[in-house]
């Protein structure tokens, strides 16, 4: 599943105009740029860091903090293409320290300690790695489709992904 969610990503985002990638789902809510720039973010400061983390030390130590928008007002007025090539590299190289970790069965209980959820394990944290990929395109998906609220008229009753998310 991680593998595939840069090419799922370029494949729906490629070649899109700007005001499709600027728009969010409304107040407080995040750009396709702003998701990007935390995926990007993600591959080098919270899923290999975290795994590296339970391994040298298990739970005695917290993980450190995540900055959940951490390089948005670098990354706001990139290029659309110019992240996903950024995401695809970083990606690829978190996957190729994943294979190189060679982990075991006994890897995956080894405990840690998040700062907000206290112990978890290894496994669940790399569960996570492939829910977290899942509702961010789930995300940009509602924020390109936001993009239809007003043409798809009174069809956006049945039309979710067209609402906003308070409805």
């Amino acid at each position: 599943m991680l593998e595939r969610t840069p090419t799922t990503l370029r494949t729906l985002l490629s070649g899109l105009p700007d005001e499709w990638t600027q728009g969010s789902e409304g107040p407080g809510t995040w750009t396709v740029r702003e998701i990007l720039a935390h995926l990007i973010h993600g591959e080098h400061a919270d899923w290999i860091p975290r795994v590296r983390h339970v391994l040298e030390h298990g739970a005695a130590q917290a993980f450190p903090p995540f900055d959940r928008t951490f390089g948005f007002a670098e990354r706001r007025e990139l290029p659309v293409d110019v992240l996903l090539d950024e995401f695809a590299r970083a990606r690829r190289n978190s996957l190729e320290t994943l294979d190189a970790l060679r982990l075991t069965t006994t890897d995956l209980v080894r405990e840690g300690r998040h700062p907000e959820f206290g112990i978890v394990t290894l496994s669940q944290h790399l569960a996570t790695w492939v829910a977290h990929d899942l509702t961010h395109l789930s995300q940009i998906v509602r924020v390109v489709a936001s993009q239809y609220r007003d043409a798809v008229g009174p069809w956006a009753k049945y039309l979710r992904v067209v609402r906003p998310i308070s409805s």
